[in-house]
C-alpha cells in the first residue's frame, strides 16, 4: 500500500487505511451500528423517512420569500410525488432522467425516485439538446423531466428511443409533474431495495471523451452520508445554507444528504447570490461551497465576522482552493475554512479534521473512516511517502462500476479492489494527502515530468496575479511546452511575461519554466468552479507551431 503507515501497523499486508482522527469507541459504536441498519434497510430513503417523521413539524426548508416547509409537509410531498412516478408507470430500476433547475419539486423527485426503487439520474443544466441525446440513449430512461421550454426538442429524441414518459418541470417547481404529485395520496410504501442496488446514474464531466455514467448505489450514499455526519460533528440546531446545484455530488449528495440525516433546517437559495448569501449566513452554522463563493465573499468590502457569528463550520470543495484565500477568509472572519477531497465515482474521500487536527491550506486531510487511500505509479506500484503518484481509493463510497462499460470499469480498477482516481497525488507519513493535479494534466517537457499546481501555486504567489493554469501543448523539440494562462488581481494590472519569468527563474528548474505566459479576462470553468484545462490546452494548441 502506497503512502505511509500509522504507527503500530506492522506491515504493508495489514491494508490500514488513513482515518481522519481518532474517534471516541462509542461513537465507533454508534457509527458502526447506523451503518449496519443502513445497510439492512437497503433503500437510503428509508432512513430519511424515519428521521423526518420523527421531526414532524421541525422546519426542513427555509425559503426567502415564502413560508418554512416542515419535514412532515417534505415526508408527505415526497410520497406524492412517489405516487405520481408510479402513475407514470416507473418501477424499481428503471432511470428517471431529469435535467431541470434547482426547485424543492426537484428535492422531491430525487427522494421519491430513491423511495419508488428507481435510479435518479440527474444532467448539468447547461447540457445541450445534442449533448442530452447521447444521455437519453445511453441511459435509456423511463421517464424524462425537463422544463418546458426545451420539450420540442427533446420529445422527437425520446420517440426515437421509444421513450413514452415525459414531464415537465419549471425553475420554481411548476410543471406537469408537480401537478400531477399534487393530485395523489400522501401515503406510499417505500419499497425495499438492497444495498448494492443503484440509487443514482451521474455522469462524469466527459473531459477525455464522451460522458461515463456512474453507477453509485444505496450503500455508496448511506455510507458517506454518515461518515461525514459524524466526522463533521453534525448537531442538533444546525442550519445549512444552501446555495449550491444539485445535478451534481456536492450539492445533492454532500450537502442535502448530511442534512438529512440530521434533520436540519436547510436555508435555500436557488443559486450563489452573494447579497443573499451575505444577508442570510448570520442564520446559519454550516455552510458548503466552491472556491468561487469565498473569493466572491472576501471580494465584497462589506463582508467581515459578523456574518459567520454562528458558523461553526465553512467547507470548501469541488475545486481547489487557493492557499492565499483560505488564509484570507480566517484573517476576514477568524475561521479556518475546512478544505475536503471527493469525486463523482467516490463521494466525499478525504477531509481535513473538523476537530483534533490542523486544516492544514493546500491540503485535503486524511482519508475518511473506512477509506483506504494509497498512491502509485501508472502501473500499480506504491510510490513512497510524499513522492508523487496516482491517487486510488477503496472503500464503501465507491461506485458499483461505469454503466453498460465493463471494459473501462476493469480498466479503472486494481485486481484488489482499488479505484484509480486520475488524481495525482502526495500521502505524508502521517497519512496526510495533497492533491497536485490530474494524471491526464501532467505535463512531460523534453524526458521531464512537470506538475502543473507547482508552478500555479509559485504564479499565484506573484504580485498582480488573480489565478492561473499551466498546461502542457505540442513543441517540436520538446514533445510538450509549459504554457501559463493567468488572470490580474482585480484592479490590477498583471506582470509581463518577461518580469514573470524572471520571477519564477529562481524558484524553478529551467525544464519547469513556462515558455509561454498569457494573460486572460478569466479562466474557462464548469457548473462547480473546476478550470476547464481541456479547452486551454485546444486553445492553446498551436501556440508552438505558428
Amino acid at each position: 500500500m502506497g503512502g505511509a503507515r500509522l504507527p503500530g501497523l506492522a506491515s504493508r499486508s495489514q491494508k490500514p487505511f488513513y482515518p481522519l482522527a481518532p474517534a471516541p469507541a462509542a461513537r465507533r459504536e454508534a457509527l458502526s451500528t447506523r451503518q449496519e441498519k443502513m445497510a439492512i434497510d437497503g433503500n437510503l430513503y428509508a432512513a430519511f423517512e424515519e428521521r423526518f417523521r420523527a421531526a414532524g413539524e421541525a422546519a426542513a426548508f427555509t425559503i426567502p420569500g415564502a413560508s418554512d416547509v416542515s419535514y412532515a409537509d417534505l415526508a408527505d410531498d415526497v410520497a406524492r410525488m412517489a405516487n405520481a412516478l408510479v402513475a407514470l408507470g416507473i418501477k424499481p430500476g428503471d432511470r428517471v432522467l431529469a435535467q431541470v433547475e434547482k426547485s424543492l419539486a426537484n428535492v422531491h423527485l430525487y427522494l421519491a425516485t430513491l423511495k419508488t426503487g428507481a435510479v435518479f439520474n440527474t444532467l448539468n443544466t447547461a447540457y445541450t439538446t445534442a449533448e442530452l441525446g447521447y444521455f437519453i440513449g445511453d441511459a435509456e430512461p423511463a421517464l424524462i423531466v425537463v422544463p418546458s421550454e426545451k420539450l420540442a426538442r427533446v420529445e422527437p429524441i425520446a420517440a426515437e428511443r421509444k421513450i413514452a414518459a415525459i414531464a415537465t418541470m419549471e425553475a420554481d417547481g411548476s410543471g406537469s409533474l408537480t401537478d400531477l404529485a399534487q393530485r395523489q395520496s400522501a401515503d406510499h410504501a417505500t419499497v425495499a431495495r438492497a444495498s448494492d442496488d443503484l440509487a443514482a446514474l451521474l455522469y462524469t464531466s466527459g473531459t477525455t471523451g464522451r460522458s461515463k455514467g456512474a453507477m453509485i448505489t444505496h450503500r455508496n450514499l448511506a455510507s458517506n452520508a454518515e461518515v461525514l455526519h459524524a466526522c463533521w460533528g453534525f448537531e442538533a440546531g444546525d442550519v445549512l445554507l444552501h446555495a449550491l446545484p444539485i445535478f451534481h455530488t456536492h450539492g445533492l449528495f454532500v450537502a442535502m444528504n448530511t442534512a438529512f440525516l440530521n434533520t436540519s433546517r436547510v436555508i435555500w437559495l436557488p443559486k450563489f447570490d452573494i447579497e443573499a448569501v451575505m444577508r442570510l449566513m448570520p442564520e446559519a452554522t454550516v455552510m458548503m461551497g466552491v472556491p468561487t463563493f469565498y473569493t466572491r465573499l472576501l471580494g465584497h468590502p462589506a463582508f467581515g465576522a459578523d456574518h459567520c457569528a454562528r458558523m461553526r463550520l465553512v467547507i470548501s470543495g469541488s475545486a481547489p482552493l487557493l492557499a492565499e484565500t483560505h488564509a484570507a477568509f480566517e484573517a476576514r472572519t477568524g475561521h479556518r475554512i475546512l478544505e475536503r477531497y471527493g469525486m463523482t465515482e467516490a463521494g466525499m474521500i478525504t477531509s481535513n479534521p473538523y476537530r483534533g487536527g490542523d486544516r492544514v491550506a493546500g491540503t485535503v486531510g486524511y482519508a475518511l473512516p473506512g477509506i483506504s487511500v494509497r498512491a502509485a505509479t501508472q502501473e500499480g506500484a506504491a510510490v513512497a511517502p510524499g513522492e508523487v503518484g496516482v491517487l486510488e481509493v477503496k472503500g464503501p463510497n465507491v461506485f458499483k462500476g461505469y454503466w453498460r462499460n465493463p471494459e473501462k470499469t476493469q480498466e479503472e480498477f486494481r485486481p484488489d479492489g482499488y479505484f484509480i482516481t486520475g488524481d495525482l497525488a502526495t500521502i505524508a507519513g502521517d497519512g496526510r494527502v495533497t492533491i497536485v493535479g490530474r494524471a491526464k494534466d501532467l505535463i512531460i517537457t523534453g524526458g521531464f515530468n512537470v506538475y502543473p499546481k507547482e508552478i500555479e501555486e509559485e504564479l499565484n504567489s506573484l504580485p498582480g496575479i488573480g489565478e492561473s493554469a499551466v498546461v502542457g501543448v505540442p513543441h517540436p523539440d520538446f514533445g510538450e511546452g509549459v504554457v501559463a494562462i493567468l488572470t490580474p488581481q482585480p484592479g490590477m494590472t498583471a506582470p509581463g511575461e518577461a518580469e514573470i519569468l524572471a520571477a519564477l527563474s529562481c524558484r524553478l528548474a529551467r525544464f519547469k519554466l513556462p515558455k509561454r505566459v498569457f494573460v486572460a479576462k478569466e479562466l474557462p470553468r464548469n457548473a462547480m468552479g473546476k478550470v476547464q484545462k481541456a479547452e486551454l490546452r485546444s486553445q492553446f494548441a498551436k501556440t508552438f507551431s505558428e
